[in-house]
């Protein structure tokens, strides 16, 4: 029989990302977010390859990275909205960890089980900050999608991507409850 976990499973059963433009001050230390980052990376990696990295933004990089995403917007001829949906996760954010799919090339060991894998630090990463009583929002954007941005601000190569932006910070009102998946509609029982 196995021994179940109540106040964790209560945790997952009612866990909700908080929006990052409401977080505020202050940001987890160092100190703090070492053990998130810690707990973040025990997730499945089929090989031990680890195919991910992490940059970890700060509100210095933020203000640069604003500015990067601007100036990539201009270039690609981007309107105004592009580019403050370019700028604005930067803008308004104190604390991030940029999660990269870094995939190697191991023939046993499939592109997509990497991938999956770097996504698997995505939300173990959100549930760890969560977790530790911190706001935490798991981020994309355009930005995060243009290769040639990717390699200026966070030095992508080859087939690494970025998997996640995912914002730290204190945070804000509790998001209101969003309606959430009907398992009658998503799951399956068997074979059909």
């Amino acid at each position: 029989m196995p021994t179940p976990n109540p106040a964790a499973f209560a945790f997952l059963a009612a866990r909700q990302s908080q929006p990052a433009k409401l977080f505020s001050g202050p940001v987890p230390s160092r100190a703090e977010l070492e053990p998130i980052l810690a707990a973040a990376l025990r997730v499945p990696d089929h090989g031990k390859l680890e195919p991910w990295r992490l940059i970890v933004l700060t509100r210095p990089d933020m203000e640069r990275l604003a500015a990067m995403a601007e100036a990539r917007a201009l270039e690609l001829r981007g309107d105004a909205e592009k580019i403050e949906k370019g700028r604005g996760q930067f803008d308004r954010g104190g604390l991030a960890v940029v999660v990269i799919s870094a995939p190697q090339d191991v023939p046993k060991i499939p592109l997509a089980e990497q991938k999956l894998s770097a996504g698997a630090v995505c939300i173990s990463l959100l549930n760890a900050a969560t977790a530790a009583g911190w706001g935490a929002n798991w981020l994309t954007g355009w930005t995060s999608h243009d290769a040639e941005f990717c390699a200026r601000a966070f030095g992508c190569k080859g087939a690494e991507a970025v998997a996640g932006i995912v914002h730290i910070g204190t945070p804000g009102p509790a998001a209101p409850e969003r309606p959430r998946p009907d398992l009658a509609r998503v799951v399956q029982w068997g074979l059909a």
